[in-house]
Order: structure tokens, then sequence, then C-alpha cells
């Protein structure tokens, strides 16, 4: 790439809105490398904060997701402060916001940038995505892709609309969020421990063969009724 093709790049607001979309994915990517926190404070800070740390539980682990901490991590960590019911409670409401703050961020920065580059397949798989229904995304947050908060990024540069978006968000994470709330209270309490708790995890990869296979045959059934273009 020539100096003045970067130059012109450069000059164009959407290239420099996507590559600041990259820099910050970079820049959590780096803080998760060599940032350790203190999770042995966590509990004596619950306490202090009192009838707020519900509110803290929901926006904190909204920013952790956004700023691509795993969270399985974070419903562990929650289950063990609030409970099964609490950490996984929270953690679904703290996932509804980072759903709809990473959508917002790829939307604003990284949508124009995808728009007007996509081509060929690319361009089909872009049409799929703002076809995309609730069961379309459960389907694409059940698969091992990406983290919660990169798939939420990615999801907002793509036509997807956000409304299926966020819906489909919140139902794909219930499963394992019950189940590993309830694995981080029972390492707090092991005697409290009920591995029916633990039951709606396994519901996640049920979930997803049966979501693979009717997403797949209706891809099929697509092609299939697809009209043949007219030969030359």
């Amino acid at each position: 790439m020539t100096v003045p093709h970067l130059r012109r790049l450069l000059r164009q607001r959407s290239v420099v809105r996507f590559g600041s979309l990259l820099l910050i994915l970079g820049l959590f990517g780096l803080a998760l490398l060599f940032i350790q926190p203190d999770l042995a404070a966590a509990p004596r800070l619950v306490d202090r904060l009192g009838p707020a740390a519900p509110v803290a539980a929901v926006l904190g682990g909204a920013l952790l997701m956004v700023a691509l901490v795993p969270r399985t991590l974070i419903t562990v960590a929650w289950g063990a402060l609030f409970g099964p019911l609490g950490g996984a409670g929270y953690t679904l409401a703290a996932a509804l916001v980072a759903a709809a703050l990473g959508f917002t961020v790829g939307r604003m920065l990284g949508r124009d940038f995808v728009a007007e580059r996509v081509r060929g397949r690319l361009a089909r798989l872009d049409g799929w995505f703002s076809r995309q229904s609730v069961l379309g995304v459960i389907t694409v947050r059940l698969l091992p892709v990406g983290g919660f908060g990169l798939v939420s990024y990615g999801y907002g540069t793509t036509g997807a609309r956000v409304v299926p978006f966020l819906i489909g968000s919140v139902l794909a994470t219930i499963p394992s969020a019950f189940g590993y709330a309830a694995i981080g209270a029972a390492v707090a309490d092991p005697d409290e421990f009920n591995w029916l708790a633990v039951a709606p995890a396994s519901f996640g990869l049920v979930a997803a063969a049966v979501l693979i296979t009717r997403w797949r045959r209706a891809e099929l059934s697509h092609r299939r009724h697809r009209p043949t273009p007219p030969s030359p």
C-alpha cells in the first residue's frame, strides 16, 4: 500500500471510525493480559455498597463484558457474591446492557466501513444478518465463535436489527447464567449447592444442536426455491 493511497483512506471517516473500533478492542485485549483484579476484596466491596450492590453488579458486569472479560467468569463471580438466583439475575441484566452498548459502538464505528466494502458472499452474509430473527441471534450466540462482548461489537457492524439482537442475546444467556452462577455459589458455600440449579446449563448444548439443524434446513430450503438465473 502506497503512502498516497494510505492518506486517501485516512481521509475517509468510515475508515477512521473502523480503525478506532479496532484500537478499542486491541486496548481491551491488552488490559485483560496485564490487569489482575483483587478478587479477595470483592466481598468486602459488596458489603460496603449495601443496597446499591445489585446496581453496581449490573453496571459493573456490563462494563466488564464490553471490555471483553469472559461472561462465564463474571457469572461465576456474581454467583459467589450474590448466590445462584441473584448472580444469574444480575448477570442477565448486565448481558442486556452490555449487548446494547457493544451493538451501539459497533454500529457507530464499524457499520459504514463494512457496508461500503462487502461484496459477493460477504454481502449475502450481511443480508442474512439483516433478516435475522431472534432465533438466528440465539443460534449465533450459542456457537463458540467469540466472547459475548466481541460478538456484540461484530453484530453492530452488520445490518442486524437491534430488537431481535437484544432479545436473542438475553435468551441465549439464560441457560449458562443459572448454571455458572450455581457453580459460583457452590464455591462460596459448598453446603448450599443444589445440582438442579446446574441443569439449565446443559440445555444450551441441546438448544444449539436444534437451532443449528433448523438453520441449516432453512438455508437448504432457501437454495432449492431460489430462482435460477436465465442463461445468456
